[in-house]
This record gives structure tokens, C-alpha cells and sequence, in this order.
């Protein structure tokens, strides 16, 4: 994270990610540095609101990364959801959600596939 312009800016980024993806189902500053330990309101809201840098080194990193894993520029990515019914309590990720096989909400599982084709070779 050098592209950070300072060391504070370093601390709160991961701190910052963490409360995105992690538990929570509200992902605003208040409910976020409630759930942590590690950082202040103040502080989150300081990053967030008036923390100002250059974005272009993080947006080249994230355009980069899904060409070097999937294999260069002759190389696609296709990844597709599959909804699963199942009306069981007992499978892992059983939830009501949208079920692109059923085109509605529905009790189901959702498994999320990648297939990888480089360029002349299938």
C-alpha cells in the first residue's frame, strides 16, 4: 500500500477493508468502527471524508491482477452463478436469494464458477 501517501493513511486503509468484508450487515462508518476494536469514528470518518490521494496506483494494481491470474491479454474469464434449490436447514449457505435458474428470490444454495480459455487452447 506505498501508493498510500502517508503512514496513518496505511493503518486505516486494511482497517477500512476489514469493516467492508467483514460481519456486519451495515457497512457505514459509525456501524463499522463500533464493530472494531482497532480503529476510532473519528478517525474512519477522517479517512473517509478528507483523506485525499491518488487513486490511479490502486486502479492500475486491480486492472493488472485478473490478467496476470487468468493468463494475459489472449485470455478470457467467464464466470457464471448457479442457483441450487434445496429446502433443507442443513447445507451450508441455504438462504432466501435470487436464483438466476429461477428468476426469483427462492430458498437455495448459490455456487459462483469460473472457466478459464486462453487463446488457442480451449
Amino acid at each position: 500500500m506505498g501508493w498510500l501517501g502517508n503512514k496513518t493513511q496505511r493503518r486505516m486503509c486494511p482497517a477500512y477493508i476489514a469493516g467492508l468484508i467483514g460481519s456486519g450487515d451495515r457497512k457505514s462508518i459509525q456501524p463499522m468502527a463500533a464493530r472494531s476494536d482497532a480503529i476510532a469514528y473519528d478517525r474512519l470518518h477522517y479517512f473517509i471524508g478528507a483523506g485525499l490521494w491518488d487513486s490511479a496506483p490502486l486502479e492500475a494494481t486491480l486492472w493488472s491482477q485478473p490478467d496476470e491470474l487468468v493468463g494475459g491479454d489472449g485470455a478470457w474469464l467467464i464466470i457464471d452463478d448457479t442457483a441450487l434449490p434445496n429446502t433443507g436447514t442443513a447445507s451450508v449457505g441455504v438462504a432466501p436469494q435470487y436464483a438466476t435458474a429461477l428468476g426469483k428470490n427462492a430458498n437455495c444454495q448459490t455456487l459462483v464458477m469460473g472457466c478459464r480459455l486462453r487463446s488457442g487452447r480451449h
